[in-house]
């Protein structure tokens, strides 16, 4: 496994791990290239539909020449803030932060004077900037944007939106302790629900998409292919730092119809991120556990349907006139792929009696039957019109 980047290295180039590059998580690395890849096919398909005239432009008014004004000189204070008070922190205790980014990041550890200085500078930059600039008549012009020129918010928004939807839904997973440390358990640095990245992000673009004008249900079919994809880049990541999205455990013996790699069917994930497991014998490094039984690595599972899935809407992508069709589409795959993939997943079960389903079955479920309704639905208002 590859707990961050220093193992990556080291596996490649035979470096040591546990140096300054461990400060980068393999993880995040790849939930980076899946929003950015996200980003780069979301912007792809609202040209495409641009081009055909599904997606308009929106006329706006800008204001050209405009001196410093105070919400934004605080806005950007606050960023700086926030900024110094976490890298002057981690300036100093470097050593705990090679070992947990995430966990450092989301606490509430930091430096006041490194934020002060921060919000100082981010601040001052902001009023010289606009001082710099400030006309002596503000100019007050209207542009056209296009929804692909917003792609740089849409993807920030939705970012921020999904981590904090993912962070929300697993410590709802996570009750007793939510009620218990509310704080310590949202501000911590582990555990992710990836279904209440998408649902929070959802409501969030869908209120954004509607004040600027654009129509949703194009941008929802527009991004649709993107998401898999993205989700099955993530998935990757999950894999490669042993995150623990692995499965339950396979005792079964190989079956002699298979033909894959043996860790395919059954892997124990050695220098998994999480140290679950037993100790390697002789191991040194940071990351120094295997799990005791190998289990289903379920993370390429999902990343090989997501693929194809991907693959499939890519293709139907232009041969769906109906809008709205390819969304609902997707809905019905990903909810079915991630049901099926919960029967040999490690989860949370909730104790409903003789039901006892995990979060995502539940979630997967409840999008397979909006999916197929929204189909329905959309057909028949087709062929009625």
């Amino acid at each position: 496994m590859f707990p961050d980047l220093s193992y990556i290295f080291h596996y490649f180039f035979g470096t040591p791990p546990d140096n300054a590059l461990a400060i980068v998580k393999t993880f995040g690395l790849f939930l980076a290239i899946a929003i950015l890849s996200a980003a780069w096919l979301l912007e792809k398909e609202l040209r495409r539909k641009e081009r055909e005239g599904l997606l308009k432009p929106v006329k706006e008014k800008i204001t050209v020449g405009e001196g410093p004004q105070t919400g934004e000189i605080l806005t950007n204070a606050l960023v700086g803030f926030l900024v110094g008070f976490k890298l002057v922190f981690i300036m100093g205790a470097f050593d705990i932060f090679r070992m947990d980014p995430a966990g450092i990041l989301f606490s509430g550890q930091g430096s006041l004077p490194g934020g002060f200085i921060g919000a100082i500078l981010a601040g001052g930059y902001r009023y010289w900037y606009k001082s710099r600039h400030k006309l002596p008549k503000p100019e007050i012009r209207t542009v056209e944007v296009y929804p692909h020129q917003r792609i740089g918010d849409i993807t920030i928004l939705s970012a921020v939106s999904g981590v904090i939807g993912a962070k929300l839904f697993d410590a709802l997973e996570h009750m007793d302790q939510l009620l218990s440390d509310p704080i310590g358990t949202l501000f911590s640095g582990g555990g992710l629900a990836i279904y209440g990245g998408l649902i929070v992000a959802f409501i969030v673009m869908y209120i954004y998409f509607k004040k600027k004008g654009i129509q949703p249900i194009h941008v929802m079919d527009a991004v649709a292919p993107a998401l898999i994809i993205a989700y099955g880049i993530g998935r990757i990541g999950c894999q490669l730092s042993g995150d623990g999205d692995w499965g339950i455990v396979n005792a079964a013996a190989i079956p002699s119809w298979w033909f894959f790699p043996d860790w395919l069917w059954a892997f124990d994930y050695p220098h998994n991120v999480l140290n679950e497991g037993v100790r390697i014998e002789g191991c040194e490094w940071a990351y120094c556990s295997r799990l005791a039984e190998p289990v289903y690595p379920t993370p390429v599972y999902e990343t090989l349907l997501a693929f194809v899935i991907g693959g499939i809407l890519w293709i139907l992508r232009k041969r769906m006139q109906i809008a709205g069709m390819l969304f609902f589409t997707y809905l019905v795959f990903n909810g079915a792929e991630r049901f099926l993939i919960e029967k040999i997943r490690v989860n949370i079960r909730y104790d409903w009696g003789a039901l006892q389903p995990t979060q995502a079955e539940i979630i997967s479920t409840t999008l397979v039957i909006i999916g197929i309704s929204g189909l329905i639905i959309l057909w028949r208002r087709h062929r009625n019109n």
